[in-house]
């Protein structure tokens, strides 16, 4: 499936990486890769035609701080992405601000959480990973934090511009070891919030439609407490339409919940799926074109693995260049960097060893596609909308991403594969503030940009 491109990361060292996230960090109109640094810099990585060369500014690279998730969302409504950087270990001074909150001014960068009007706000927990939410449907974002043995943190900006945690507000304030972390609209047009835990059952919290949760992960059936959760994904499994849960768990069963019409939540992993690894990073991506998503494992220490949809079951197939046997795995994320319609694979590894970063490419081959980036009414990507796509009367679901894997963020598009098919009957959209659009036969093999409808 995968071919090694890693010689195409200019400088590409080893060294102690964690997330990923995918974002117009510079504002041209491209996306570039955000590469978590655990004491040493982030990365800033830009493809320019031959290679991926790292363009951080001083203050994004932060080389003195360890970083381990990432994300991106624009909080303030000017139509560019904030980012989070979630640090762990830090402890020390009563003033000291862990995480980071960067916000581009041109070419400058600022870290809103060193501001003198944000220090009471500011995270000094360590923990694992960030998702951005839009949890009233405003096209203004928030940041979801998972930290350890603490509640749920939710950083947003008050109407005096500054940074409050409204978690309590919100009604996600449990305590948990938190992993991974996913808003997307799961269960109704307003974005929910799954996060999954080290110890202890996970949580699954229910946007009510004003923008406060209700904790419901009992009652539709994916508490498993027993489990170690590291990174979870949202899929249609079934091809449904219902959203389903994929969830990567450490040493454990990993699962796949399919959703009901109900709204309960039924564990479909066969045998081979639900087999325990040492398991990060979960990726649910079309990386063959073919109309369905791959289920993608990154191990830690142990080989990566794929799963593909072959006569009606979960099939492992082989990854090729991208097993990565000795690989110490801690965060991957997918984009399609080069404009060509197919996926790249990107990896990072650390923790216990350092390694350099991996890039893969997808083999060619003559599947067609589209892509879909929807946007908010500030003309910033409109992570949590959902798109739907058919072609030749097949209903395909995407959620673009505002966080997921574990401790990652994957590209703000809804990325479709379409096999054969060199037509598409039409496209919805539906967006976090429960507005829709349709586009009737779309061109394939491009980048369909949709904007926010008027209100």
């Amino acid at each position: 499936m995968f071919l090694d491109c890693s010689d195409q990361i200019a400088g590409n060292e080893p060294r102690l990486s964690n997330g990923v996230a995918v974002a117009d960090v510079d504002g041209d109109g491209a996306f570039e890769v955000f590469v978590a640094g655990y004491g040493t810099a982030n990365l800033v990585l830009k493809w320019d035609g031959k290679t991926l060369s790292d363009i951080a500014d001083p203050v994004l690279a932060d080389p003195s701080r360890k970083a381990v998730g990432v994300a991106a969302a624009d909080m303030d409504g000017d139509g560019r992405e904030e980012i989070y950087v979630l640090n762990a270990d830090c402890g020390g001074q009563p003033d000291e601000t862990c995480d980071r909150l960067f916000a581009g001014f041109g070419k400058r960068w600022l870290d809103l959480l060193s501001q003198s009007e944000n220090a009471s706000a500011a995270n000094r927990l360590p923990g694992r990973s960030v998702a951005a939410i839009d949890r009233e449907g405003r096209g203004r974002y928030g940041f979801v934090i998972a930290t350890e043995e603490a509640p749920l943190r939710l950083y947003e900006l008050s109407r005096r511009g500054r940074l409050i945690d409204t978690a309590e507000e919100a009604g996600i304030d449990l305590i948990g070891i938190g992993r991974g972390l996913l808003a997307a609209p799961l269960l109704g047009d307003r974005m929910d919030i799954v996060a999954v835990n080290e110890a202890g059952p996970n949580f699954l919290f229910r946007n009510l439609g004003d923008g406060t949760f209700e904790e419901i992960a009992g009652e539709r059936g994916i508490a498993d407490s027993r489990n170690a959760a590291r990174g979870v994904a949202v899929l249609d499994a079934g091809g449904d339409g219902l959203l389903d849960l994929l969830v990567g768990n450490w040493e454990g069963p990993h699962r796949l919940y399919q959703q009901r019409a109900g709204g309960g939540f039924v564990d479909a992993a066969n045998g081979d799926l639900s087999l325990p690894s040492r398991v990060r990073t979960v990726i649910a991506a079309d990386f063959d074109n073919d109309g369905h998503q791959e289920l993608f494992f990154n191990n830690f220490g142990e080989p990566n693995r794929l799963f593909a949809w072959r006569d009606d079951a979960w099939t492992e197939v082989d990854l090729g260049d991208a097993a990565e046997p000795r690989g110490t795995g801690t965060g991957a994320a997918v984009a399609d960097l080069d404009g060509d319609g197919r996926l790249e694979l990107i990896i990072a590894h650390g923790e216990s060893e350092a390694q350099p970063l991996s890039f893969y490419r997808t083999l060619p081959n003559a599947n067609h596609w589209l892509r879909v980036q929807p946007l908010t009414p500030y003309g910033a990507p409109a992570r949590g909308a959902l798109v739907i796509c058919t072609a030749r009367g097949r209903r395909q679901t995407r959620v673009v991403c505002a966080g997921s894997g574990y401790l990652c963020q994957m590209e703000p598009v809804a990325h479709f594969g379409l096999g054969s098919a060199d037509a598409v009957e039409r496209v919805e959209v539906r967006w976090p503030s429960g507005m829709a659009a349709i586009i009737e036969n779309p061109p394939v093999g491009r980048v369909l940009t949709v904007p926010h409808p008027p209100e």
